[in-house]
């Protein structure tokens, strides 16, 4: 799980880490997955793969697009987020690509799909849970949307999570060795 920091809490801009006891000064409110499972950076020479920040074709035969796992903070308007892959069929990836840049784009019906970043915080692995992913405006990352399922993501999704499970999740991201901060 290779993930970056985008975000932060407005209302609460530190907490103190519960792995190594030093106050942080931000609470981070959104992960970013740089690449999906199965991507190598020796890929990015090769004339059959690609890799954007939204976008990613791996071989020519798996297709993904990056969108956001937005999970309610219980007791506040924040939204903690996960910027994720999801793989696609070739025809949905296509349909995508090609509405890329259409205004009204989010009018079309959700493409299924599995998701491929691996979530290292939750157990069992979040590789391969379905999702539907709706497309949003243009500019804005689309909504993936995980299958309701007793999967411990799946559920935080529906029914939110606290302010103590978001600190947990930052100390274990800032301690995995994967939490690079931009």
């Amino acid at each position: 799980m290779s993930i970056s920091r985008l975000r932060t809490m407005t209302s609460d801009p530190g907490f103190t880490c519960s792995c190594c006891g030093d106050h942080h000064s931000e609470l981070p409110m959104d992960y970013t997955a740089r690449a999906p499972a199965g991507w190598d950076p020796a890929m990015a020479d090769a004339s059959d793969c690609l890799l954007s920040p939204d976008q990613c074709v791996i071989r020519a035969r798996h297709y993904f697009v990056k969108g956001l796992i937005e999970i309610p903070v219980i007791g506040s308007e924040e939204v903690f987020s996960w910027g994720v892959w999801v793989s696609l069929s070739r025809e949905n990836f296509s349909r995508a690509v090609d509405l890329w840049d259409t205004p009204g784009r989010e009018s079309e019906e959700p493409y299924f799909g599995w998701l491929t970043t691996d979530l290292t915080v939750y157990s069992p692995t979040t590789l391969n849970l379905k999702t539907k992913l709706h497309t949003r405006p243009v500019g804005e990352r689309p909504f993936v949307e995980l299958e309701p399922t007793g999967h411990p993501l799946a559920a935080e999704q529906r029914t939110g999570i606290t302010v103590d499970r978001v600190r947990e999740i930052a100390a274990a991201v800032l301690h995995s060795g994967d939490g690079r901060q931009r």
